[in-house]
């Protein structure tokens, strides 16, 4: 697995060259960490699934015009992982926490990675 970086930050090992997505990764960075940062804030915790949902429709829109072959499994993960954060409820804990920055650490350097160049 991928070091998780402290605080949950973009860093350019992220990138996956597209800047519209690049610039998504951050929000969803900050997302997490805003998060972590106030984990009684149910704002806070629907501002990550807002920008969460967006940027994995616009994923998966330029996943689907480059007709990527690997869209088909890219998004079950996107909807898993949404489905995961669709039943939390703030208070948030720190597994909570962990297991949703180890997952878009994860899934970036793994999964978004296997596009780079594709889309």
């Amino acid at each position: 697995p991928f070091d998780i970086p402290e605080p949950y930050v973009w860093d350019e090992s992220f990138r996956v060259f597209y800047d519209n997505l690049d610039d998504e990764h951050k929000g969803l960075f900050k997302g997490v960490f805003n998060c972590a940062a106030d984990m009684s804030s149910a704002g806070n915790l629907k501002h990550l699934i807002d920008v969460t949902t967006t940027h994995f429709r616009n994923e998966e829109a330029m996943m689907d015009a480059a007709k990527y072959e690997n869209v088909v499994p890219h998004k079950q993960m996107h909807k898993d992982f949404l489905a995961k954060l669709g039943g939390l409820k703030a208070p948030l804990d720190q597994g909570t926490i962990d297991y949703a920055k180890d997952w878009l650490v994860q899934h970036i350097k793994t999964t978004d990675f296997k596009y780079k160049g594709k889309l």
